[in-house]
């Protein structure tokens, strides 16, 4: 299984935010749009970070006062680790767990096409398995 299987499942379309987007936006995107993180594009389509809850939390204990009026540029995530959407999704999960990351961007040919959680990838993984044991149990005993 490929992470463009993974991506062909998920609903909606890929979000993304500016560099020069204040926190303040960022956090109205996680709320509206109920995500946790988001990846920053510059002006010509690039991947230039990813901002998450993981660099909320860093920047509201370093200053809570300011941290909402910063831009994304100045505590973001730069240079992200990222995916391919032609890589096998053990591939990527192993990649998040040695990084400690929750998310990929997917990145074909220098361009952003998507985003993938561990969730994404534990729920497409789950449903493959679950279609081969349907799949098994009708071969042994029939069409239920």
């Amino acid at each position: 299984m490929r992470v463009e299987n993974v991506l062909g499942t998920k609903e909606g379309r890929l979000i993304s935010i500016a560099p020069e987007a204040s926190v303040k936006e960022a956090l109205a995107l996680f709320v509206e749009h109920n995500i946790g993180s988001l990846p920053v594009v510059d002006a010509s389509g690039k991947l230039v970070g990813i901002f998450t809850e993981r660099d909320v939390l860093h920047g509201d204990h370093r200053d809570s006062e300011q941290f909402h009026r910063q831009l994304i540029k100045e505590v973001m995530t730069p240079n992200p680790f990222t995916c391919s959407s032609h890589d096998a999704v053990h591939e990527v999960m192993g990649k998040m767990s040695r990084n400690r990351v929750g998310q990929l961007p997917v990145v074909d040919d220098g361009k952003l096409v998507g985003l993938v959680s561990v969730g994404d990838l534990i729920k497409s993984l789950y449903n493959h398995a679950e279609a081969a044991n349907q799949q098994l149990t009708a071969f042994l005993y029939g069409p239920g």
